[in-house]
């Protein structure tokens, strides 16, 4: 069939031609919002999964459905190396330039505009990664004492009552939050909480891997009773048949049910390998309906497609003891797993394999689901690790 038409397009964040089965979510964090903006308090919310299950997509759509009511948004990718300061900053300061125009809100958008230049300067030497346009003089005193948790507090707080003076909110959407350093964190939890304190409409909408609700935790002990913390998962059997049929149909083309059924079992339902496997049997067939053997082969370039891109992009990362440690645990299967069995594949001891597990950890490629256990953040990823490393080699290298 014609490739130009093909409706699947996976890729990082790429927005699917159908989001399915996450309507129940969207109108959560859409009452959370928008009682905010009335001055009701709602906690704040984030998401947490594995890879692959549309976190970074849903958060974007969740922005787009804030924005079309009037709601001020900022939009932050956490990545590794970068101090939250350096990332909250400029997006700060666009959202308080926009609130400014609002004649209600400029004074106090003005002053929230001294505060963050305040809030740069005094930072700036111990994040020296902090660039903003300061379009205002600091303001003595105020979000300018260099600690980043009375300073964030601080700032936080002048841009809600800016937000309130408006009539609107100002809504932070932080994607891959499990990287921000957790004494940041807590700067962030502190300033939330004031906010939440003074009835402020300041609020986070964020997404991470699993491991943030325990980093949140220990960040401040109190986190789990300002957050919610929704779990995003695979779609069900129903939802990942809605994914890939809508999108066909919307073209006039038709898959076998037995088609449908094997691309359910083949991506266990997560959203990005639906695209990936998608993308495939539609290159693959020559026609409609998309017939059970077009998905078998194109299984194959989807399960290649993967290797080459979002399995291979990680696994380069890694060091080859980090390597050595993923494929001890692909060698018992997808998890969870002891510590134990896993340092057993290696012929080691579990003591001396903290600092290995750590590591792959702070990556994002494993986390901890309960205490001594281990388990991929990538689902599929136990298969890519026996493909790329087969046989025995592995445990001489």
């Amino acid at each position: 069939m014609d490739p130009i038409l093909n409706p699947f397009s996976p890729g990082a964040g790429t927005p699917p031609p159908e989001l399915a089965g996450r309507e129940e979510l969207r109108a959560l964090v859409r009452i959370s919002l928008q009682r905010l903006r009335l001055g009701r308090y709602s906690k704040s919310i984030l998401m947490i999964g594995l890879r692959g299950v549309g976190k970074t997509v849903l958060l974007d759509r969740m922005r787009d459905d804030a924005e079309a009511s009037g709601i001020h948004t900022m939009r932050i990718e956490a990545p590794e190396g970068r101090s939250l300061p350096a990332l909250l900053a400029p997006q700060i300061r666009q959202a308080l330039l926009r609130l400014s125009r609002n004649e209600q809100a400029r004074e106090l958008g003005h002053r929230a505009l001294r505060a963050l230049s305040g809030f740069a300067k005094a930072l700036k030497f111990t994040y020296a990664d902090i660039e903003v346009g300061l379009d205002f003089d600091s303001e003595a005193g105020l979000a300018d004492n260099g600690d980043l948790e009375h300073d964030l507090q601080a700032l936080l707080e002048v841009v809600g009552l800016a937000a309130q003076k408006g009539g609107t909110s100002i809504v932070m959407f932080i994607d891959e939050l499990q990287y921000v350093k957790e004494i940041e964190l807590a700067a962030l939890i502190t300033a939330l909480h004031r906010a939440a304190q003074r009835q402020l409409p300041v609020t986070l909408v964020g997404a991470g891997l699993p491991q943030l609700r325990g980093r949140m935790g220990r960040a401040k002990s109190y986190a789990e009773r300002l957050f919610d913390f929704p779990e995003i998962g695979p779609l069900d059997e129903i939802e990942a048949k809605i994914a890939l049929s809508k999108p066909l149909e919307a073209l006039g083309v038709k898959a076998d049910p037995d088609a449908l059924r094997q691309i359910v079992r083949d991506t266990r339902g997560y959203p990005y390998f639906i695209q990936e496997w998608g993308k495939h049997a539609w290159e693959v067939a020559d026609r409609s309906p998309i017939t059970l053997k077009d998905v078998v082969q194109g299984s194959v370039e989807a399960i290649a497609a993967l290797d080459e891109s979002f399995f291979r992009v990680r696994f380069d990362r890694l060091t080859p003891v980090e390597k050595r440690y993923l494929r001890a645990m692909a060698e018992i299967g997808p998890g969870p797993h002891r510590s134990g069995d896993v340092a057993e594949q290696l012929g080691r001891k579990v003591s001396s394999l903290g600092p290995t597990r750590n590591q792959l950890i702070s990556k994002g490629m494993i986390w901890s689901p309960s205490h001594g256990d281990t388990a991929f953040t990538v689902p599929l990823f136990d298969e890519f690790m026996r493909r790329i490393l087969p046989g025995t080699d592995w445990r001489d290298s």
